[in-house]
């Protein structure tokens, strides 16, 4: 067995998001699920419109900051959170009076 490090090629296909119009797909959808919802409930165009716009500029920050966020957040809720109060170290209370 030789010691030389192996070389794998990796594309850059392969770590991009995929996006509409730079929104991450999934968010891009509800955007435009919500918009129509909007649409259909209220019955204005411009409800609509309003919206699909305001959700899918959101939907463009979160995909800019954190392509990841939507499965971060769904998934939050699932799992517990671990908090080891034997890590901490003491601390020491004093009370300074003042006369």
């Amino acid at each position: 067995m030789s010691s030389d490090p192996r070389l794998h090629p990796v594309y850059k296909s392969m770590n991009k998001p995929l996006t509409i119009w730079g929104a991450e797909r999934r968010l891009f959808f509800m955007a435009l699920v919500l918009g129509a919802a909007t649409f259909n409930l209220f019955g204005s165009l411009m409800g609509g419109l309003l919206m699909f716009t305001a959700l899918y500029l959101f939907a463009s920050w979160a995909s800019v900051t954190d392509p990841q966020i939507l499965r971060i957040l769904l998934n939050a809720s699932k799992f517990r959170r671990r908090y080891d109060p034997l890590k901490r170290d003491g601390f020491v209370v004093k009370r300074v009076r003042r006369d």
